[in-house]
């Protein structure tokens, strides 16, 4: 079979649907794939290294297996972002630092993926280490918008969100510490789901592996073997934290529709050893929580979570979205949680998570290190234990407070950006009205501080600006929540009709 055009619109829910049917095979998905991504891939940068000899060879042992035999994915491709390391595929952190390293064997995700019948085809584009929601690097430059190729596409997950708003992937990984995966999915209008920590395993599975994002995926394994990279790059990249079972950077799906993030969410999930805290598969499968259209009773809308500025079209939209609860029949009221000591904790917990992974390569490559990445390292040396311990008792109670909030409302929704897609060219958002951000990251303030919680959250579309830009929502379920969440957030997709707007060809700023 050669490229079929067809399949590209339809979802991955579908696409299993038809490999399971044997209508289609894996190799027809990827000739498919192959056509778009050198169609429409020269215009968005979302698609940096493509591996479909290693696809195809995959393809072809997953076929030879009986249909039930071929894993929740039935030969489904699947592109992973480029912090998660695949054996024998070049892996860079979009870091010049490691430009050439080939890993020798997968991130501890992409195993679980692969053992469900995925088949790894293409990495996608990412900022530096993942640090910085402006997906470009100084390895294969920006990734843009889209909707408008001259804007951001967010991060750092950016890669994937343009890749599947394009039609070049189904299904995508993603990471999200400060709102990685909810980021670029409201820039780009398609759906990106944090999972609570553990729900999803990822992180080196063994020696020979590099690590997973710099955001802290969970439970990576300390003092692994440290291979020389190809081309003389020097040495692979060490454990980034060495803090084993730390909750703040997760990896998650990101798809088109709420229905196919269950369906990835359900074949990423499950325990690994290389991650302590990653949680067996629980009983029930997501696609089965979405399928049963569970109403939440009472619904939060906040407009800024009273920690934030907002643009004030961004906030218009949202709320107006919001509103398809009420139509569904929900109570909504207007009501968050107090995150208002959210900066001290999280800009501390951040920069010992910058310094413990990065200080090595700060002393020794510094000149290839950009400078928000510089700026987070040398942050820490201002910080004391005394510090240290006044945020973890902060983190406590505030982890008590938003507990305390779930136990009246059955979901949060707010704004998952507090900006609509702004200029490629712009590293990060400065300032919002009369609002100056201290910093390169907190105008993403509205997302990671939700991240801080350890509850599940996802960016969902809410609808457009004047001049066509994406606005994303975010949902927020209670402790533990995916199923109820995924439940309301599908219901929420049909009333409001958006998820039919992907994929898209990109769009100049004239268009």
């Amino acid at each position: 079979m050669t490229a079929d055009n067809s399949l590209i619109p339809r979802t991955a829910t579908e696409i299993v649907a038809l490999l399971r049917s044997e209508e289609i095979s894996p190799l027809d998905l990827l000739d498919t794939l192959e056509a778009r991504i050198a169609e429409v891939d020269g215009a968005v940068n979302a698609m940096v290294t493509l591996c479909f000899d290693r696809a195809r060879r995959d393809a072809g042992r997953i076929m030879a297996r009986p249909v039930g035999e071929r894993g929740r994915l039935a030969g489904m491709p699947v592109a992973i972002k480029d912090l998660n390391p695949v054996a024998g595929v070049r892996t860079t952190w979009g870091s010049p630092i490691y430009a050439d390293f080939v890993p020798a064997r997968s991130d501890c995700l992409v195993e679980i993926l692969e053992a469900e019948g995925a088949v790894i085809y293409a990495k996608t584009n990412t900022p530096e280490f993942g640090a910085g929601a402006n997906t470009f690097n100084e390895v294969f430059g920006a990734t843009v918008n889209p909707w408008d190729t001259s804007r951001s596409c967010a991060g750092s997950s950016g890669g994937s969100a343009v890749a599947l708003a394009t039609g070049q992937a189904w299904l995508a990984s993603g990471s999200d510490l400060g709102g990685s995966l909810r980021n670029p999915a409201s820039f780009c209008s398609v759906i990106g789901f944090r999972p609570s920590p553990g729900r999803v395993a990822a992180g080196p599975a063994g020696p020979g592996a590099a690590p997973d994002d710099l955001f802290g995926i969970p439970g990576q394994p300390v003092g692994v073997a440290r291979p020389k990279a190809p081309g003389g790059r020097g040495p692979a990249p060490d454990d980034l934290f060495g803090i084993p079972g730390q909750p703040f950077g997760v990896a998650g799906p990101m798809a088109r529709t709420v229905p196919d993030v269950a369906l990835m969410l359900d074949a990423m999930t499950g325990f690994h050893p290389a991650d302590p805290i990653s949680l067996p598969r629980e009983a029930g499968r997501y696609v089965d929580a979405v399928a049963a259209r569970t109403l939440p009773r009472r619904v939060a809308f906040s407009r800024d979570l009273g920690v934030t500025p907002v643009d004030p079209e961004v906030a218009e939209i949202c709320e107006a979205a919001c509103r398809r609860f009420s139509a569904l029949g929900c109570t909504v009221e207007e009501a968050h949680p107090d995150f208002s000591d959210i900066q001290d904790i999280f800009q501390t917990w951040r920069a010992l998570l910058f310094y413990t992974g990065k200080r090595t390569l700060l002393e020794t490559r510094r000149s290839e290190l950009k400078p928000e990445v510089i700026w987070n390292i040398e942050r820490a040396s201002d910080i004391s234990v005394d510090d240290f311990a006044r945020v973890e008792l902060a983190r406590g109670r505030y982890i008590e407070r938003a507990r305390a909030f779930f136990e009246t409302y059955d979901l949060l929704v707010c704004p998952a950006t507090v900006v609509p897609p702004y200029p490629v060219e712009q590293r990060y958002v400065e300032r919002l009205g009369d609002h100056e951000f201290s910093n390169y990251v907190e105008w993403l303030t509205i997302a990671y501080a939700i991240t801080m919680t350890g509850h599940p959250a996802m960016s969902v579309p809410a609808g457009f600006t004047a001049s066509g830009l994406p606005v994303g929502l975010q949902l927020v379920g209670g402790p533990r929540g995916e199923a109820a969440l995924l439940s309301a957030a599908a219901l929420y997709e049909e009333e409001a009709g958006l998820s039919g707007k992907v994929p898209i060809v990109p769009r100049s700023p004239a268009g």
